[in-house]
């Protein structure tokens, strides 16, 4: 979908996308002032970002999860 046809969201729905964009902001916020790491989307898949993330989770599996 290219910028041109992006669909603009009700304002309610921008008001929960901006909700949950603060809430997830402060979430990480917060794990990083405690010190401690978090595990976000990368390109191919969930990554482990922080000081103290496991060396094993920190760069993306290049297959696809299987569930």
């Amino acid at each position: 979908m290219n910028a041109q046809n992006k669909p603009i969201p009700s304002p309610e729905t921008q008001a929960t996308l901006d909700c949950l964009h603060q809430a997830v902001t402060k979430a990480l916020a917060r794990k990083q002032s405690l010190g401690q790491y978090a595990i976000v989307w990368s390109d191919n898949g969930p990554v482990a970002v922080g000081t103290d993330a496991p060396i094993e989770l920190v760069s993306p599996k290049k297959a696809p999860l299987n569930f």
